[in-house]
């Protein structure tokens, strides 16, 4: 078939933005399971008319149908793809956060049906437990496969340099570009045995599930596992993500009896 005259249908798919295109138009920023990132040209999306209108919305499994060869290709149909509903409150803010990772991280059209499955699954859980204690360790999973999906998190189980097996009670750090290494005094760490564990979580035929319950059981030692991803993701990322920021602005207004701003529609448009 010729490039030119390519249709794709029924692609399973998320949206992670959308932005005006014109009048009625919209583009969409969508993660699917073949294809990777695409960005999408809804038109007529924003009519009061239009059958994208109640379909499109963030988060929501969907059946996308598109054509074309350009770099934004032409949305042709969507469909719910079924499954959970959207998740809400701090639930709601966990999965703007992925979405907005996925994002900032994704370069488009590079297939990653694994971390696909990943976010599939950490949406149905945060849809499935909106007020659970689990919502960090659900993230601090996901950030982990999003990591190694980017070919940028080391082997877990050995300090990265050198090879070296980890002593199970002894301390270790994760550095951006350097890897897993023994930890210095107040550098943010987790003992052997449980980057061990991590490692062999990830391992597992069904990664998200298993990682979530190995970052579940870390207590404590979440606070500076996330610390240590953070500085990753930012690194990576080369960019200050929103999504955070809007959270803590929430958790401010919040406190002075103002209704937080939702971070749904707060992307700005990423470069093409």
């Amino acid at each position: 078939m010729n490039k030119a005259a390519r249709r794709i249908t029924h692609e399973p798919g998320y949206i992670l933005h959308s932005y005006p295109w014109s009048e009625h138009s919209l583009i969409l920023e969508a993660f699917t399971r073949h294809h990777g990132r695409i960005a999408l040209l809804a038109k007529g999306a924003k009519r009061p008319s239009s059958n994208f209108r109640p379909v499109l919305l963030p988060m929501q499994p969907l059946l996308l149908t598109w054509s074309g060869a350009a770099e934004i290709r032409t949305l042709k149909g969507a469909e719910w793809g079924g499954g959970h509903i959207m998740p809400g409150g701090d639930a709601l803010l966990a999965a703007s956060y992925a979405s907005e990772l996925l994002l900032r991280t994704l370069p488009r059209e590079d297939p990653a049906p694994a971390l696909f499955d990943a976010y599939a699954a950490l949406l149905a859980h945060l849809a499935a437990q909106p007020a659970s204690p689990s919502t960090a360790a659900a993230l601090r999973a996901f950030e982990l496969l999003l990591l190694r999906a980017l070919g940028q998190l080391p082997a877990l189980d050995a300090q990265t340099l050198t090879l070296t097996p980890l002593d199970p009670a002894a301390p270790y750090t994760l550095v951006p570009e350097s890897g897993l290494r023994a930890a210095s005094n107040g550098d943010p760490a987790l003992p052997g045995a449980h980057w061990q564990a991590l490692d062999a979580a990830l391992g597992e035929a069904a990664p998200f599930a298993a990682t979530l319950r190995a970052t579940a059981a870390l207590g404590a030692a979440a606070r500076p596992l996330h610390t240590m991803l953070r500085h990753s993701l930012r690194h990576y990322c080369g960019c200050e993500l929103h999504t955070p920021r809007l959270v803590r602005e929430a958790r401010t207004l919040a406190a002075a009896s103002h209704s937080p701003r939702s971070p749904c529609h707060s992307f700005p448009s990423p470069p093409r």
